[in-house]
């Protein structure tokens, strides 16, 4: 298989980002066009059905630059405030040093090691185990954690996730991200529009009028097109959203191994948020942004994240990493305490003369598979799965 690089991946996703705006507008424009045809309908109701697609086109090219001007400033608050809806949404709120000494601490360290700029740290209060990362430039950039994964997973498992979220951002793929929130709420409005004039148009004609007045045959016919029209703009925005690589996520994973040296840590933290990442009232837009998107469906056509077991499997594989299986999450207090207790027994260790690394303790990055098993790079992950 080819290699996937890094680079490649991130101008992918920069010739994404603009695909993505252009066919925002082209969806809004068949949109627009759809509501043509529903406002000629209701002004006159008994023209053949031909008559209805050629005035709608022509009352189309008028409305072009209205339109283009209305998803621009659409697309300008989404620029803007998308933070804001989404910490309306989810109760993000903006925690400092002083507040969250370790989470803080942690996220700036990678940010040093790798001279990244250090994003915005929010929490949002929820028992789920889930992070995810917000922002279309370097002055937006956000990485919000649960309270839950913070009470959780220990340092190391924390410290992997603030990697994981870091990579996207470092990807583009956060942006692309929003640029495809974005997209879903402009089809969403526009599309329920035109569906709510359409069904109301028809409901006139059909309880307004007996069977010996006009028929209204090309008016039904013009509203039925104009309805299939906004069912087909809908799939596709649908469709927009559900194609975006879900190779970003092990992308995103061998990032956080390059910046943490430690495949086991992301290998514990994905353990422990399987299954545990269901945001209460988040939107679909946002769980698509998290570490774990438990909402997959119509067996895995739909899922906007590989399975766990695959992610873990590649991590693995290509990262010598140990899998250690799905884990029964430990109470909050343990947690916490873990730090000491890992400590201890790496004091122990090197009284003993085990060193990390060594046949009695090998670490991660050893070829814990034996001569016949190469140890292979984390951006091995880069290549086509």
């Amino acid at each position: 298989m080819a290699a996937y690089g890094l680079y490649t991946h991130i101008q992918s996703n920069r010739r994404r980002s603009v695909l993505l705006i252009i066919g925002l507008f082209f969806l809004v424009y068949v949109l627009t066009y759809a509501g043509a045809l529903v406002a000629e309908a209701m002004s006159v109701p008994d023209a053949p059905v031909d008559w209805y697609v050629v005035q709608a086109w022509r009352d189309l090219l008028p409305a072009i630059p209205v339109v283009t001007v209305l998803t621009a400033v659409w697309i300008g608050i989404g620029y803007f405030f998308h933070q804001t809806m989404i910490d309306a949404l989810t109760g993000g709120t903006l925690v400092t040093r002083a507040e969250q000494p370790r989470l803080y601490n942690l996220l700036e360290n990678l940010c040093i090691s790798r001279g990244i700029p250090m994003p915005k740290l929010k929490v949002m209060q929820s028992e789920a185990l889930n992070a995810f990362a917000t922002g279309l430039n370097e002055k937006q950039y956000a990485i919000t954690v649960t309270w839950g994964l913070l009470a959780r997973l220990d340092d190391p498992e924390v410290e992997a996730v603030l990697a994981h979220e870091l990579t996207h951002i470092r990807n583009g793929d956060v942006r692309m991200l929003v640029i495809a929130v974005i997209i879903a709420g402009v089809i969403s409005f526009f599309g329920e529009l035109v569906f709510r004039l359409a069904f109301n148009t028809r409901w006139r004609f059909g309880s307004g009028r007996s069977g010996s007045d006009r028929k209204g045959g090309g008016a039904g016919g013009a509203l039925l097109i104009a309805l299939v029209l906004v069912a087909v703009a809908w799939a596709l925005s649908i469709v927009i959203r559900f194609a975006l690589s879900r190779s970003r996520e092990f992308l995103a994973d061998a990032g956080s191994v390059e910046l943490t040296k430690n495949p086991d840590a992301m290998i514990t933290a994905l353990r422990k948020i399987e299954g545990r990442g269901e945001l209460p009232g988040a939107t679909s837009a946002v769980m698509e942004m998290c570490v774990d998107n438990p909402r997959n469906e119509f067996a895995d056509l739909f899922a906007t994240h590989p399975s766990i077991d695959a992610r873990v499997e590649a991590l693995v594989k290509f990262a010598g990493g140990r899998d250690p299986g799905p884990r029964a999450l430990p109470t909050a207090d343990a947690a916490v305490n873990s730090e000491a207790a890992v400590a201890d027994q790496e004091g122990a260790g090197t009284q003993s003369g085990n060193q990390p690394g060594s046949q009695e303790n090998p670490g991660p990055w050893s070829q814990a598979g034996g001569a016949d098993r190469p140890w292979r790079g984390p951006w091995d992950l880069l290549r086509r799965r």
